[in-house]
């Protein structure tokens, strides 16, 4: 398995069966201009098997962490630790870029979510509770 960082359009394309949907060219291109904005992807023999998103974020009296946005792992490649491998790997570049931490959100049901951020040295929130807001499309 080889991770690499990806910013190139067409890598996301071909990496598009990862995603929850298939990727937007005008949000792919977006993200891929931001240099705080990260795209890991797992290579099994030049296939890619797994990605990972992450988003760095300023605070002015916290400084700057990194958000796990989205990881993902391609059925025929889970239980091979390329969940793992990916979290790690962002974990490294957040420590590269400065960043005083990592963090993300998960469903409570996503066991094997919360096992892959576990086996990656994540520790769950105590006490914590998620809010959205949901602007739709009209």
């Amino acid at each position: 398995m080889e991770i690499r960082r990806v910013t190139r359009a067409a890598d996301v394309a071909a990496a598009g069966h990862l995603f929850d949907s298939p990727p937007l060219p005008e949000a792919t291109a977006r993200f891929l201009a931001d240099d705080r904005h990260h795209l890991l992807i797992a290579y099994v023999d030049d296939v890619p098997a797994g990605m990972v998103t992450g988003v760095e974020m300023t605070h002015p009296d916290k400084g700057t962490e990194l958000f796990l946005y989205e990881l993902g792992v391609d059925e025929p490649f889970r239980g091979r630790g390329i969940g793992r491998a990916l979290t790690a790997a962002l974990a490294e570049l957040s420590r590269e870029r400065g960043c005083h931490g990592l963090w993300t959100v998960t469903e409570e049901e996503n066991t094997a979510a919360r096992a892959t951020y576990r086996s990656a040295g994540g520790e769950p929130a105590p006490g914590q509770a998620v809010y959205v807001w949901d602007f739709e499309e009209s």
